[in-house]
């Protein structure tokens, strides 16, 4: 089974590539980020025509999320995270698709530091990391994927010393993230690649994608009843090249089957 992640920024502007990748690579679920659309103005046409079933929640101009499902219809078992009711961001979205709790994300930025959008960043974070604690005790396999907006590690960004004061890499946001971990959770691609630099995300400028300038920000956890499924990870990092891409390359993770336990009849 294939599960990927895409930060597509602009789902109706960047429409072509997200369809051209699906029939590419034919991801068995796929996670969307920042959607910047709302909810009536989603493609689910052209989705259904591609062969996917999908749940997405949507918000004009900014954010918005979305769980996409190969010949299924995603159940939504969630939408946004409980404890700010003044939070009106479409950040969140859950649903239960092929026998997996998948839960699709996409955190806030926080920038500039200091100021009030990182301490939202950090608040955001701690509902996240309460649901998280929640999804853990619930017994089920659990997929967290999605844009993070962190690089956990300096081998996470291609020169760590110029990122010391940014929201995506400040110490508060790489502890914020390595606590969530220590729930139990996986990270994927790390967990497979201890030591290798690999990066989701190319800014447009200074010619980021061409000289490998990158960052890794998009990432996948996984609960201890999905993670020893855990096959393979990578990025196409390819897409990023694409006319008109998206500033982030689709990331993935292939997992194995799911290992039933034998019953023996009895006469």
């Amino acid at each position: 089974m294939l599960v990927a992640t895409f930060n597509v920024n602009g789902v109706n502007g960047r429409l072509p590539v997200l369809l051209r990748w699906l029939e590419e690579r034919r991801p068995d679920i796929v996670c969307l980020q920042e959607l910047k659309a709302p909810d009536e103005k989603f493609p689910i046409k052209e989705i259904e025509k591609a062969g996917y079933g999908a749940i997405w929640h949507g918000q004009k101009s900014w954010n918005g999320v979305a769980i996409l499902a190969m010949g299924d219809a995603p159940e939504e078992t969630r939408r946004g995270l409980l404890g700010d009711k003044n939070d009106l961001h479409a950040r969140y979205i859950e649903a239960a698709v092929k026998e997996i709790v998948v839960g699709c994300l996409y955190l806030p930025n926080g920038n500039p530091y200091p100021g009030p959008k990182f301490d939202y960043k950090l608040k955001w974070f701690e509902r996240l990391t309460k649901l998280a604690n929640v999804l853990q005790a619930a017994d089920v396999p659990v997929i967290l994927a999605g844009d993070y907006n962190v690089m956990p590690t300096k081998l996470d960004v291609y020169k760590p010393e110029r990122w010391t004061d940014d929201a995506l890499f400040r110490i508060e946001v790489r502890e914020a993230y390595a606590n969530l971990v220590k729930q139990g959770w996986v990270d994927a691609i790390r967990h497979l690649h201890p030591s290798e630099r690999i990066y989701t995300f190319w800014d447009y400028f200074r010619n980021a994608y061409v000289r490998n300038a990158g960052l890794r920000i998009d990432h996948f956890l996984l609960n201890p009843l999905i993670a020893p499924r855990l096959k393979a990870a990578g990025v196409d990092k390819h897409v990023r090249g694409w006319e008109k891409a998206s500033d982030h390359a689709p990331t993935w993770i292939e997992l194995g089957p799911i290992k039933r336990t034998r019953t023996t009849k009895r006469a």
